[in-house]
């Protein structure tokens, strides 16, 4: 090889090298002419949904229900011995107290019917006595001994039936209550098992309604519950009894609630809305608009998590109104989605704005 194409390929070579070179230094120029897209540039690329910071907090939730109002105690007093009505010391609306006598009937010869079976007793207890006495000196036998025994047990038991009829002739009021109905006046010939009075307990009431299998377990004895009765009135009172079965027509389960009524205020009869307080729960209130359905058509909320992805949680709703929702199941502390949701899909990554510095 000569000289000159040993010359000529070193030249090649040297202008390959420089090139390269320069492409190099070229590149680097332009690198730090034109520095990388930085991290507030791609989070603002990022679509973004207005947010609002919510907590729960506790919250007691309540059991609703159709009830009925009636008196505490309520008896229908019949006569237990016929005769005539000779006085009435109750009418329509008084108070009476327990024991009070509510009428007198006549006594029709009752009494003297008592005079001759204290006799007879007397006379029969005398003839116990001698014969017991007569006994002891073998003068009498044992069979009369039994005899006179047996007449006078049969004597204390007359006489006892007929102290009772007595009584009966002046039937008493077997609690405190009001007179709510009169079923006779003065002069009325009445017979055994005749209504004379109805009487009701008032100052004390009972609510009773139905609850429906799927909330049952939510109710003990000892709850307190809030009335409402249908004029506006409101009373408050206490579950002191929940059936063991259910009905088997309805599928659902009796409860029994106490309710006091100081002023007496004229609601047994009636029907109310009952309101069970249930145990306290950590919920959140958020407006009803915020609720979506998921997959398997369960109410939820979307939110943001702490990788700024949009998330769906799945929720219980605890109450409803127009107002909003009180629910369970959520985190402590979300970022709710109120604007843009529908904008996002799960799992995307979002760039949340705080509703407060929109507003701002």
């Amino acid at each position: 090889m000569t000289k000159a194409k040993l010359g000529s390929i070193g030249l090649s070579l040297f202008l390959f090298i420089a090139l390269i070179v320069w492409m190099a230094t070229g590149e680097i120029r332009v690198a730090e002419k034109e520095a990388p897209a930085s991290p507030q540039a791609e989070e603002e690329s990022l679509p973004a949904v207005q947010v609002e910071l919510r907590e729960s907090r506790l919250y007691q939730p309540s059991l609703l229900l159709q009830g009925q109002i009636e008196p505490w105690q309520s008896v229908a007093i019949a006569a237990r011995a016929s005769g005539t009505v000779e006085s009435l010391n109750a009418t329509l609306g008084d108070q009476v107290e327990a024991g009070q006598i509510m009428a007198t009937l006549s006594e029709d010869s009752r009494q003297a019917a008592v005079s001759r079976w204290q006799s007879r007793l007397r006379k029969l207890e005398s003839d116990l006595s001698a014969a017991q006495r007569l006994r002891e000196r073998q003068l009498t036998s044992e069979s009369e001994i039994l005899t006179l025994q047996s007449e006078l047990a049969t004597a204390k038991a007359e006489l006892a039936e007929a102290q009772l009829v007595i009584d009966h002739l002046t039937p008493r009021a077997p609690f405190a209550g009001t007179i709510n109905h009169k079923s006779v006046d003065e002069g009325d010939l009445v017979q055994v098992g005749s209504p004379l009075f109805e009487l009701v307990r008032t100052d004390r009431l009972k609510a009773v309604g139905q609850v429906p299998q799927q909330s049952v377990s939510q109710v003990e004895t000892g709850q307190s519950v809030n009335i409402e009765t249908i004029n506006g009135d409101r009373l408050n009172g206490e579950v002191r009894f929940v059936a063991s079965a259910a009905n088997p027509q309805t599928r659902s389960f009796a409860v029994e609630i106490a309710v006091d009524n100081p002023d007496r205020k004229r609601v047994a009869g009636g029907s109310a809305t009952l309101r069970i307080a249930l145990p306290e729960v950590q919920a959140m209130f958020v407006s009803p608009a915020y609720l979506t359905l998921g997959d398997d058509g369960r109410p939820g909320v979307r939110h943001v998590n702490d990788n700024n992805e949009v998330v769906f949680t799945t929720v219980s709703l605890l109450s409803i109104t127009t107002e909003g929702a009180w629910l369970t199941g959520l985190p402590r502390e979300i970022r709710l989605i109120t604007r843009g949701a529908g904008f996002v899909s799960l799992g995307q990554k979002v760039r949340p704005v705080s509703a407060d510095a929109e507003r701002g």
